[in-house]
């Protein structure tokens, strides 16, 4: 699995270029899922996000980028489908495109799902994260984060990366993401961990890590 972690979607041209070289071929000719499930988690979730996020009509591009077709993998339904029916749709696709929201929330339903299970055992998926959908890959979201609460009440996330992820650094709409908060929690983390803001993502290839930005982010807790 090849992953883009954003944290607000394909906001620039560096960031898309990124995108393409995963997919290795034009997004016009590449297949995608899209999953809404962390918009409904968060403690200020409104069903109109999830639509907006569905619909393309979201400030954060990942739908609208012109697919050559899009469908909708909404996790809390896979449950109750026959496996081999979904995972056949996940194996069919070129990327999975995933909703922000709640990184916990979003953690439960792919572990019940299936889905996380299911994600390394598929060495060509392109895995494109928003806020959450990125952070949910991370060992840890640290408590600045928790909203929706498991019932072990832990930050842990599906580890399936190496280091965390503190996103919208010094975005507008969220204060309180500073930097100098940004390093309070990377403290408390104990593992590396990425502060980015909106013009930023990370790839991940075979455990190679590459910041695209266009923006500013830092990396804390390196032993280099």
């Amino acid at each position: 699995m090849k992953l883009l972690l954003t944290d607000s979607g394909v906001k620039n041209a560096r960031i898309q270029d990124a995108l393409v070289d995963l997919l290795g071929k034009p997004i016009a000719e590449s297949s995608a899922l899209c999953v809404p499930t962390a918009g409904y988690g968060a403690p200020d979730a409104d069903p109109g996000g999830p639509w907006r996020f569905i619909s393309g009509r979201s400030p954060h591009p990942m739908i609208g980028l012109g697919w050559k077709s899009v469908g909708v993998l909404e996790l809390t339904a896979l449950p109750g489908i026959e496996k081999a029916r979904w995972v056949s749709w996940v194996r069919e696709a070129d990327a999975l495109l995933v909703n922000g929201g709640d990184a916990l929330y979003l953690g439960h339903w792919m572990r019940k799902s299936g889905l996380a299970e299911l994600l390394p055992s598929l060495p060509d998926m392109v895995y494109v994260g928003l806020s959450a959908g990125s952070m949910v890959m991370t060992p840890r979201i640290g408590e600045h984060f928790v909203g929706w609460e498991p019932t072990s009440g832990e930050d842990s996330a599906l580890g399936l990366v190496d280091f965390s992820i503190f996103p919208h650094l010094d975005h507008p709409a969220c204060p309180e993401n500073t930097m100098a908060e940004a390093e309070r929690w990377a403290a408390g983390i104990g593992g590396p961990a990425y502060a980015i803001d909106e013009q930023t993502a990370i790839k991940v290839v075979d455990g190679a890590v590459e910041v695209v930005s266009q923006g500013h982010w830092k990396l804390f807790n390196t032993t280099s």
